[in-house]
């Protein structure tokens, strides 16, 4: 009971601050580098509440010199979304099986920032033609999360709810990974 409350109750709450209904597949993704050097992005993926690491991946970012978050994000989901679109077609023309990762998209896409993060995502999506809900995880000056940014407009979130609980798992979840990738990274230019 403890682990329905912590996992598919925690999603039900997300579910109801957005008004929003059928979130199975949530994909959380963050930007990790230092100055600029070694620029990396992170997806993690949740599915009923629970991560789902074998579909969690890893971005080196190409396209962007020095330290520009919405450049890099911005490369991250559209290099995501296009393979997801062309793994589709594939699937639909007998060239992969369904296994393709990317071919199965979110229900709901959770950005580690506010307005800016929400606004790279929404035109990255409305670029292919793709119709996803994007939600923020808008941070007070302590870099802890406070609430949800969605639709124009930022939501209360009780901190002390199991959806909150999750969404600060989600979060932290996604910035891990992206560090650790970004560590090894710079660890290996370095040596």
């Amino acid at each position: 009971k403890r682990e329905d409350s912590r996992t598919t109750g925690a999603v039900h709450e997300i579910e109801n601050i957005l008004q929003m209904y059928g979130i199975n597949r949530i994909e959380a993704y963050d930007i990790s580098n230092t100055g600029g050097y070694e620029s990396v992005g992170s997806m993690v993926v949740y599915e009923k509440g629970k991560p789902n690491r074998g579909q969690y991946r890893k971005f080196k970012i190409k396209t962007v010199k020095g330290p520009d978050d919405y450049a890099s994000m911005y490369e991250v989901l559209s290099r995501r979304f296009s393979h997801g679109k062309q793994q589709q077609k594939d699937m639909e023309q007998g060239k992969i099986s369904a296994t393709g990762s990317f071919a199965i998209f979110p229900d709901l896409i959770l950005m580690d920032g506010g307005r800016g993060q929400v606004n790279i995502a929404l035109k990255v999506l409305d670029e292919l033609g793709i119709s996803i809900p994007v939600c923020g995880m808008v941070k007070d000056d302590r870099h802890r999360t406070r609430g949800l940014y969605y639709n124009n407009k930022e939501l209360p979130i009780d901190t002390h709810s199991e959806g909150f609980m999750l969404i600060t798992r989600i979060q932290d979840e996604a910035h891990r990974f992206a560090i650790e990738y970004h560590r090894s990274l710079r660890s290996k230019g370095q040596t």
